[in-house]
C-alpha cells in the first residue's frame, strides 16, 4: 500500500538549505540596507574574475597541479568574498553552533575588525592601487614589461572580457573597508548601551544577608 504523499511541508533538504541561507546572509538589527547590499556587491564584485579563471583549468597542456591551482583559487576567491557577510549577519556577533568549543559564544569584536582591516588594507593595496598603477605603466607588479600574452594585453574580445571580470576587484578593499567600520560601530554602540529600565547590573544586585541568629 502506497501513501500519498505529504502536501504543505517542504522537503527537508531544501528547509535546511533554506534556514543555512538565511543564517548566513540575513542582517542583523542595525545594519541598514545599504549595508547589506555592500555585502551582496563584494561577493558579486570577486564572482566575474572566478568565473573567468576557471575555462583555464580545463585548457589542452595544463598540468593537473596547475588545474586544482586554479580551481582552488577561484573558490577560495570566493569562500573569502563571502566573509564580508559576517560584518553584518549573525554569526559574525556569535559564534555559529557547528563551530566547536566555541560554539554559542560572542564573537569577540577585535577578533572581527582587525581580520577585516588586516584583510581590507591588503585588499586595497593589491587590487585598487597596485594594480591600477601597473596597468597604466603596462608593468607587472615588479616594474617587468607585460608578457605578450597577457590577457590585458590580447587586444579583441579577449582583452574587453579580461577587463570587464577583473574591474571589479578595485571595489573589493574599499566596500570590506566600509563593513568593518560599520561593524566595529554597531558593536561598540551595542556593548555601551543602558540596560533596560527596571534591570540592573549584577554587580548592583543586592548581596544576601548572612543569617547568624542575631539582627
Amino acid at each position: 500500500m502506497h501513501l500519498p504523499p505529504r502536501t504543505g511541508e517542504p522537503p527537508a533538504r531544501p528547509r535546511r538549505l533554506r534556514n543555512a541561507w538565511r543564517a548566513g546572509h540575513t542582517p542583523v538589527a542595525g545594519v541598514s540596507r545599504r549595508l547589506h547590499l555592500t555585502a551582496y556587491a563584494i561577493v558579486l564584485a570577486v564572482l566575474p574574475s572566478s568565473l573567468w579563471r576557471l575555462p583555464i583549468a580545463f585548457d589542452h597542456g595544463i598540468g593537473i597541479g596547475e588545474r586544482l591551482y586554479v580551481v582552488s583559487l577561484s573558490v577560495l576567491s570566493e569562500a573569502l568574498a563571502f566573509t564580508a557577510f559576517g560584518l553584518i549577519a549573525r554569526w559574525g556577533e556569535e559564534f555559529p553552533r557547528w563551530v566547536p568549543l566555541v560554539r554559542g559564544r560572542t564573537v569577540p569584536t577585535m577578533a572581527a575588525v582587525i581580520p577585516a582591516t588586516i584583510g581590507a588594507a591588503l585588499l586595497t593595496f593589491l587590487w585598487t592601487v597596485l594594480t591600477l598603477i601597473t596597468q597604466i605603466m603596462g608593468t607587472t607588479i615588479r616594474g617587468d614589461a607585460l608578457p605578450h600574452d597577457f590577457p590585458g594585453q590580447a587586444g579583441g574580445r579577449e582583452e574587453i572580457w579580461f577587463r570587464i571580470c577583473y574591474t571589479p576587484l578595485v571595489l573589493w578593499g574599499p566596500l570590506l573597508a566600509i563593513l568593518t567600520i560599520a561593524y566595529g560601530k554597531r558593536r561598540r554602540a551595542a556593548q555601551h548601551r543602558p540596560l533596560q529600565p527596571g534591570t540592573q547590573p549584577c554587580s548592583a544586585a543586592p548581596k544576601p544577608r548572612n543569617h547568624t541568629g542575631t539582627d
